[in-house]
């Protein structure tokens, strides 16, 4: 299965193979350091603010050269070919931002174990409220298996990491679940803003749950979601209720990146192969045979050649020290130093996955990481936490955005047939996770 898969993934005409990845790495940085030039935008809108990060850019960016790649200069041309080696590096390159989350969740351990038991059984809500709303809806609708990567979560960058490894990114869930982070990337923080002000209008909810509603893990969307509650709220409690949205909204970013794991996508695939048969007939519309369009098939981060995992490591890095430079006044030498920890952690779990192909890769990656991110632990996890802390989190996520921004150009007429369901269902499951955990935590309250 392995050879097969690796097999699926188109690689860059031979003769000009090397030069053409060295272009793709060059053009993605070049995109990445565009996209941090520019920077965050916000306006408001009603309640609520909408915030475009540095990582929206690079996406749009990425997937205009996809798509215009024959107008424009042959040192800027990224065809089909290398657009799906993009996927392959993308896979890869998501592993480095699994070790920067599992070492932000060992630092934060202590934080987590003091946010009480409203806080931790309100992610039930989170994890399970995707699923329960969206995947129905998605499947009478007609969409298939995207359904799973587009309903199993609310798509932030850990969820892309958990599907890129498990299916592939060029999978039809790889495919939903990319949807369903542009969706919420670019729709995101307005809809929840929308639908958290009509909510808290209605008075049927105490004001604490919907703040535990609003950390569905994104830091605009929960941004968005507290300023519909606050604005409906006396002055006095708005301090007590932004407290406890920010740790609603770690224990998500913390504790979710687990439930998704272990919990919702095993329980989202079960129910698909159960609902399917039952709620696909009541749609008109046939299922993407993925097998006739471009991009079909996957490969994930173990089954490219080391050489181009390498390549993946280093151009992340290279990214993540651009942006850390940019837009956070990092110096590049104290990336460097963090970043080559974050490699090391990579390579060694990477190269203990080749010897061992049964290995859960992500599991044991992201373990080990919070393991050693727990301060204090370790004989050297102080120091591994105080030079990683130089890594900005959102760093990351620009040169992952801009990869996948290759693969949106490469699998247009994919999401061309899945089209406004695809938007639709990625916003139930945004309503899904709000109202799940705001009704879990009522029960507390």
């Amino acid at each position: 299965m392995t050879s097969a898969r690796a097999a699926a993934m188109p690689a860059p005409p031979v003769a000009d193979a090397g030069r053409g990845k060295l272009k793709l790495l060059v053009v993605t940085l070049a995109v990445v350091a565009l996209a941090e030039w520019i920077g965050p935008a916000q306006f408001k809108l009603g309640p609520g603010r909408i915030v475009l990060l540095p990582m929206l850019w690079a996406l749009l960016l990425a997937a205009a050269l996809g798509l215009a790649q024959r107008r424009m200069p042959a040192f800027l041309q990224v065809g089909a070919g290398l657009q799906a080696y993009a996927g392959g590096l993308l896979n890869a390159g998501l592993l480095l931002f699994v070790v920067k989350l599992g070492l932000t969740v060992g630092a934060f351990l202590p934080q987590v174990r003091q946010a009480g038991w409203a806080l931790l059984f309100q992610e039930f809500g989170h994890a399970f409220g995707t699923l329960a709303l969206g995947l129905p809806l998605a499947l009478l609708l007609g969409i298939k298996r995207e359904a799973v990567g587009a309903t199993f979560s609310v798509g932030r960058e850990g969820n892309l990491v958990i599907i890129g490894e498990k299916y592939g990114m060029q999978s039809p869930e790889g495919r939903g679940v990319l949807a369903e982070y542009i969706t919420g990337t670019v729709l995101g923080a307005l809809f929840i803003a929308v639908l958290a002000g009509f909510v808290t209008s209605l008075n049927i909810f105490d004001p604490r749950s919907l703040a535990m509603g609003a950390g569905v893990g994104s830091g605009s969307m929960m941004a968005a979601a507290m300023g519909a509650i606050a604005a409906q709220q006396p002055a006095a409690q708005v301090p007590q209720l932004t407290a406890i949205a920010a740790a609603a909204n770690l224990i998500t970013m913390v504790v979710g990146f687990y439930f998704t794991l272990f919990l919702s996508l095993p329980a989202c695939s079960w129910l698909y192969g159960r609902l399917e048969p039952v709620l696909g007939r009541f749609s008109k519309r046939q299922g993407t045979d993925v097998g006739t369009l471009p991009g079909a098939g996957g490969v994930v981060a173990n089954e490219l050649p080391l050489a181009d995992a390498a390549l993946a490591w280093l151009l992340m890095a290279a990214a993540v020290v651009v942006g850390n430079a940019l837009s956070y006044q990092v110096a590049p030498l104290d990336s460097l130093v963090g970043m080559a920890i974050v490699v090391a952690i990579v390579a060694a779990v990477d190269l203990l996955k080749r010897a061992v192909p049964r290995l859960p890769l992500v599991l044991v990656l992201s373990v080990l990481a919070t393991l050693v991110g727990v301060p204090g632990l370790l004989p050297f996890s102080d120091a591994v936490i105080a030079l990683t802390a130089k890594l900005n989190f959102m760093a990351f996520t620009t040169p992952v955005l801009a990869l996948a921004g290759f693969s949106v150009a490469k699998d247009l007429p994919i999401f061309r047939q899945l089209g406004w369901r695809i938007v639709v269902v990625s916003l139930t499951a945004t309503a899904g996770t709000f109202l799940g955990a705001t009704l879990i935590a009522e029960l507390f309250h």
